[in-house]
C-alpha cells in the first residue's frame, strides 16, 4: 500500500527509561531503553484533552524504532495513524512503541531470568512513565496490540493483568504451541547441530559475522522461546532447549515450562481477566508460515466455550506483509476505548 494521505500529522518524540527490573538479564541487554511516543496533531493545541493511550509491541527482529522507519510502498506506524485519523477512521491517540530488543533478536515480552523481566518493564515502567509525561491512558483508556511475537506479548497483557487494559489486539500472535513450534523442530535441530548444539558456539558465530543472515534469525527465534518460556540459570545465556537435540524428543519437565506460557492452555486459568476487556481481537492469515492460524482458532474456539467475548478474523495471507491488517485492529481498539 502507498499512502497518499497528505492531511494533519501528528510528532513522534523519544524519550529514555532506565529500568530497574531489567537489571541482572543473562543477556547483559543494556536496561536504559528507549520509549517512541507518537502524538496526534493537536495535542498542544488542546491543552485540556486526555487521550486514549495505546502501546504497540513489535514483533520479533524488530523494536520500537523500527515502527517508526521509512518503508518502501508502506506506511510505518506514525503515518498509518496520522491517516486514519486524519480522514476520520479513528479518534486521535497517544501511541508508544517501547524498544524490547535483546540480544537473541526480540522478546516475547514475558518476565524472564534470562531475557529480563519484559512485563513488568512495559506494566511498571513504561506504562507509567507515558502517563506521567503525557496526557494520555488512566483507567479504562488503555489498549495493548502486536504482531506476531508482540501479538503473543499482547494476548499476555491481556492474560495477566487485571483492570490495566480496556482492549487488546492479537495479530499472528504466537498461540498453540504444539501446533506452532513443533512441526518446526527438526529444522531448527538441523540448523543447530552444525554447531553442536551449543549455544555458545553459534552466538560466538553470530557475533563474529559482518551481518545476521536469515537463517541465523530463525534459529536465534527458537532459542529467544527457549530463554523466555524455559530459561534455566545454569546454562549459557539461560538457554536450553525442550527436547533431545539428537533425537527430537522432547524433555516432558522442560516442555511443561513452554506450555505453562501458551495463552491456549493459560485461557481458563485467566478466564476473569479476559472477560472484564471490553475489546478482544484476535486475527491470523489462514496460510500462517509458522501454522499460527491453528493457534488462534483453538484459542477462539476455548474462548467461546469460556464464555470470553471477542472478535475472531482469518483473512487470505501468511505471516509476511500484514501491517495492512492494522486498519482493522486500530480503529477496533479506538472505538473501545471511546466508548468507556
Amino acid at each position: 500500500m502507498v499512502s497518499h494521505y497528505r492531511g494533519p500529522k501528528g510528532k513522534v518524540e523519544k524519550i529514555e527509561i532506565e529500568s530497574e527490573v531489567l537489571v541482572g538479564n543473562m543477556l547483559g541487554d543494556p536496561t536504559l531503553r528507549d520509549v517512541y511516543v507518537y502524538i496526534p496533531h493537536g495535542y498542544d493545541e488542546e491543552s485540556e484533552r486526555q487521550y486514549p493511550l495505546m502501546m504497540y509491541l513489535a514483533g520479533y527482529t524488530n523494536s520500537g524504532a523500527g515502527q517508526i522507519n521509512w518503508k518502501p510502498f508502506a506506511e510505518n506506524l506514525p503515518e498509518r495513524l496520522d491517516r486514519l485519523i486524519g480522514t476520520s477512521q479513528m479518534d486521535p491517540v497517544v501511541m508508544v512503541m517501547p524498544d524490547c530488543f535483546t540480544r537473541l533478536g526480540g522478546n516475547q515480552y514475558i518476565n524472564s531470568v534470562a531475557m529480563g523481566n519484559y512485563h513488568d518493564f512495559l506494566v511498571g515502567e513504561v506504562v507509567p512513565a507515558v502517563e506521567t509525561l503525557y496526557r494520555a491512558g488512566g483507567e479504562g483508556k488503555r489498549a495493548c496490540l502486536g504482531k506476531s511475537s508482540g501479538g503473543y506479548g499482547a494476548m499476555m497483557q491481556g492474560l495477566l493483568n487485571q483492570g490495566l487494559w480496556t482492549a487488546i489486539a492479537c495479530q499472528s500472535g504466537d498461540m498453540g504451541f504444539a501446533q506452532s513450534f513443533l512441526p518446526e523442530l527438526p529444522k531448527i535441530l538441523t540448523m543447530f547441530s552444525a554447531y553442536e548444539y551449543s549455544t555458545e558456539k553459534f552466538m560466538q558465530h553470530v557475533e563474529s559475522q559482518p551481518y545476521v543472515k536469515g537463517a541465523d534469525t530463525y534459529l536465534m527465534l527458537a532459542l529467544g522461546l527457549s530463554a523466555s518460556y524455559s530459561p534455566n540459570p545454569d546454562k549459557f545465556l539461560g538457554i536450553e532447549l525442550p527436547c533431545d537435540p539428537e533425537t527430537s524428543e522432547l524433555i516432558p519437565e522442560i516442555w511443561s515450562k513452554w506450555l505453562e506460557h501458551d495463552p491456549v492452555h493459560l485461557a481458563e486459568r485467566y478466564q476473569g481477566n479476559l472477560k472484564q476487556l471490553k475489546g478482544l481481537f484476535i486475527d491470523c492469515g489462514n496460510q500462517d508460515d509458522y501454522h499460527l492460524h491453528y493457534g488462534a482458532r483453538i484459542m477462539s474456539r476455548k474462548l467461546k466455550l469460556l464464555g470470553v467475548p471477542h472478535t475472531c478474523e482469518e483473512f487470505n495471507g501468511t505471516h509476511a506483509n500484514i501491517d495492512y491488517r492494522l486498519d482493522q485492529s486500530l480503529p477496533y481498539l479506538e472505538k473501545i476505548i471511546r466508548e468507556q
